[in-house]
């Protein structure tokens, strides 16, 4: 693999890590933030590709298609956040049964496995096409980085309010938050939702990208995301305290974990095993700190305090 191959791979690998890092923020917020372990966004990313790509070959226009999509993946994290707060049924296996349900609700949006979507008979927002050659504001890369920008001004506005601050209680102190008098079971739902609103408009980010639509596109998108979500805070956790600086910090671990990627492939790595190397990288990063305080932390003093 020569460096010139490499660095043609890379508008490519940043524009994947910006679209992927998008879909890690709306992990971010219930992985971090409501501290819920949803399994949904497996289904809820295709969700929203299916949305998308059906609406515009049926000639919706595609900002339609883009909220619509929105729209679809913020049902997505209802169904889940009432399995979990109405039904009382545990967390993750909330989000499996919605993610094994949307397989089905999917395949009945696209009618078949897969649709597709091309750059030369649709007007398409990004695609692999607008990487090269076409003025700045048409880029794919900086498409996805106004989105990506914008999104985070939103929510770290959002998370400002009385609402917001809310919900971020609710994640982090549930039984405080109650005798606070914080609806803990709305506030659940409600992050839920704008999760996977998050994750359904990455989906149809990707799907104009890629240029189609696939039931299995969403396979271990939540290894990504947390992958994203991980790498971000090894990196940069230090440096980015801000909540803000933390979103963007997940952007640029998305964007890392796909240069990486296609650096492996580039190197030769076996397709089949990439799965795999997600998921071993996703186990380190989550294995440093453990491993940091056991090894590596400073035993403590001994002994009584001295006296003068």
């Amino acid at each position: 693999m020569s460096l010139t191959t490499l660095l043609a791979a890379m508008p490519g690998a940043i524009s994947q890590g910006v679209i992927w890092g998008i879909m890690a923020i709306g992990v971010y917020i219930t992985y971090k933030v409501l501290d819920f372990s949803d399994l949904t966004v497996d289904g809820s990313i295709c969700t929203g590709a299916a949305v998308c790509v059906v609406l515009m070959i049926n000639g919706v226009s595609l900002p339609i298609a883009m909220v619509a999509a929105v729209a679809a993946g913020m049902l997505t994290g209802l169904v889940t956040g009432l399995f979990h707060t109405f039904m009382g049924i545990p967390a993750i296996l909330a989000g499996i049964l919605t993610q094994l349900s949307l397989y089905s609700v999917n395949l009945k949006i696209m009618g078949k496995a897969n649709q597709a979507i091309n750059a030369r008979n649709y007007d398409l927002l990004v695609s692999m096409q607008k990487l090269r050659n076409v003025p700045f504001y048409e880029n794919t890369i900086f498409i996805v980085l106004l989105f990506s920008a914008v999104m985070i001004a939103v929510l770290y506005w959002f998370f400002g309010t009385e609402a917001g601050c809310s919900l971020r209680a609710t994640g982090s102190n549930l039984n405080m938050s109650r005798a606070q008098g914080i609806n803990t079971n709305f506030n659940k739902v409600l992050g839920l939702m704008i999760s996977n609103g998050i994750v359904a408009l990455a989906g149809a980010l990707l799907a104009q990208y890629q240029g189609f639509a696939e039931v299995q596109m969403g396979r271990g998108a939540i290894v990504i995301g947390l992958a994203a979500v991980i790498i971000g805070e090894a990196l940069f956790g230090k440096i980015f305290r801000n909540f803000a600086l933390r979103m963007v910090s997940v952007i640029l671990g998305g964007i890392v974990y796909y240069i990486v990627y296609q650096t492996v492939i580039l190197f030769g790595l076996d397709p089949d095993l990439l799965k795999m190397l997600s998921a071993l990288v996703v186990a380190t990063f989550l294995a440093v700190p453990h491993w940091k305080n056991k090894w590596f932390a400073k035993p403590a003093k001994k002994g009584g305090t001295d006296h003068a």
